[in-house]
């Protein structure tokens, strides 16, 4: 082949080279225009939202309207102090009130799981469970629970003839102002002897006793009280459950009065607080055997209430009723029960009133008006010699004879 052929050939293959050259590189950019367009847009989220002229045309209509952020804050800043302290105060208020809600849940969930685990450990449960769902299950005002024992049958002669009144009378007080009383005692060690008869045979003449599955014995008072109180509540719906000493005078009326002023109140606890020594020493009056529990010696109980006398709202009376499996008891009935409410969310009420001493005391109270609920001696932690002296103690200190059929609760 000749050199003028093999030129035309070459020159031929490059003009095509270039044609295709320019092809690839333009079809290349336009494909790159259009794939980095797509890989750069940005889509707008469902939640985004851009400023527009309406909503730029409000703000400046808030501004000028004097809406604007940092005039608000300044009006915060410059408002009138009392009137912060007035919305603080009733945000604690409101903070107060909502504690009170879930501590009063707590408490009935903690009821709740301590029944459930009575039911699946077999340990006694009160009925008051079941009570509750029971329509139309009479509400009284108050049971007072007299704690007597087998040999104290003058001191509840006495009390029956002063304060506390017998026969149509007591059917009268609890049909028309709800208040029940009763003597409350258990059994002998020996069921069925001799003492239990006689307290069976006065219960058939009086009908004014509340008897105990429980065994008599001064050491045991822990015991009676924890029962009396499941006992009081499975048998009777009441606001409040009281126990009293059948050492004691009591004014009904001027009680049920003092009661139902703490009514709308949760878990009260009603009596003459005191805060007596721990005594470790054997062989004395309220010594405590436990001792070590409540610090070194020489340490002072808690606050609690005289044993003379106390009251505790249904609420509470109920949660002994639900746990009194697991309720440890001291040897000192008041401070046994003074340590079951000292964990809880309890109002503690100290009214002296509950522990007024007798005549004088109580005489002198009364002519300025102020009639006291319970009189006593503390030097006999009741009254001294009470089944001769109480018909004294009742005349100079007793609210009038008709008080309580006037009384409104």
């Amino acid at each position: 082949m000749s050199t003028k052929i093999k030129g035309e050939l070459f020159s031929s293959r490059s003009l095509v080279s270039k044609k295709w050259t320019f092809l690839l590189c333009f079809g290349s950019f336009c494909f790159g225009i259009l794939f980095t367009d797509r890989m750069w847009i940005i889509p707008e989220s469902k939640d985004m939202s851009r400023p527009s002229v309406s909503t730029e045309a409000e703000r400046l209509k808030l501004i000028s309207e004097g809406c604007d952020p940092k005039n608000l804050y300044q009006k915060e800043v410059n408002r009138d102090p009392q009137a912060l302290l007035g919305e603080v105060s009733k945000t604690h208020n409101a903070i107060q009130t909502l504690d009170k809600t879930i501590s009063s849940l707590e408490m009935e969930l903690a009821a709740a799981r301590s029944a459930q685990e009575s039911l699946i450990n077999g340990a006694p449960i009160s009925n008051d469970v079941e009570k509750r769902q029971l329509p139309g299950k009479r509400r009284y005002l108050m049971v007072v629970g007299i704690n007597t024992a087998f040999s104290s049958r003058k001191r509840r002669d006495s009390v029956r003839t002063t304060w506390m009144p017998s026969g149509e009378k007591r059917k009268k007080l609890e049909e028309e102002k709800g208040i029940i009383i009763r003597f409350v005692i258990g059994h002998s060690a020996t069921a069925g002897g001799i003492l239990d008869r006689s307290i069976e045979a006065e219960d058939k003449k009086h009908g004014d006793f509340l008897r105990l599955d429980h065994v008599e014995g001064y050491l045991e008072l822990s015991g009676k009280t924890k029962t009396y109180f499941s006992t009081a509540v499975s048998k009777w719906d009441a606001e409040f459950y009281v126990k009293v000493d059948d050492d004691v005078h009591v004014n009904i009326a001027t009680l049920g009065e003092t009661l139902v002023r703490h009514r709308k109140k949760h878990r009260v606890y009603i009596g003459c607080m005191k805060s007596g020594p721990v005594l470790s020493q054997k062989g004395v009056r309220y010594h405590e055997p436990e001792y070590w529990k409540f610090g070194e010696n020489g340490n002072k109980y808690f606050r609690h209430a005289t044993g003379q006398l106390y009251a505790i709202s249904r609420d509470l009376a109920s949660y002994i009723a639900l746990n009194q499996h697991v309720l440890h008891k001291y040897a000192n009935e008041d401070v046994t029960l003074g340590a079951w409410f000292i964990g809880l969310d309890v109002t503690h009420i100290d009214d002296r009133r509950l522990c007024c001493g007798t005549p004088p005391d109580c005489e002198w109270k009364a002519q300025a008006g102020n009639i006291c609920v319970a009189s006593f001696d503390w030097t006999c932690s009741g009254i001294c010699r009470s089944a001769d002296r109480i018909k004294e103690v009742h005349k100079r200190c007793g609210e009038p004879e008709n008080a309580i059929w006037k009384a409104r609760f």
